[in-house]
């Protein structure tokens, strides 16, 4: 059940992250690998930062913090391809 709850949350948090950063065009198992990375990524930045979520539903709380390193991730990525200048 720990597998399956992981490849969902990425999941999410991949899609989230695409969506906001303008739809980046990857496909559904790049978001799902993204939303895993950006789990661990969020969740040492949530802790360098010293940030806490007190949110009720644990998996929104997951969501929240993988969401946010997707989106540092997605970001990083357009800084190093030097695609985030160009509008669509």
């Amino acid at each position: 059940m720990g597998i399956l709850y992981t490849l969902i949350i990425g999941a999410i948090c991949g899609y989230i992250a695409d969506v906001l950063m303008r739809d980046n065009g990857f496909g559904l198992i790049v978001n799902i690998i993204i939303g895993i990375a950006g789990s661990f990524v969020g969740k040492w930045l949530y802790g360098e930062l010293g940030l806490n979520i007190n949110v009720n539903p644990y998996w929104l709380k997951d969501i929240i913090i993988g969401a946010t390193g997707a989106i540092v991730i997605l970001f990083l990525v357009g800084v190093l391809r030097g695609t985030r200048s160009r509008r669509r």
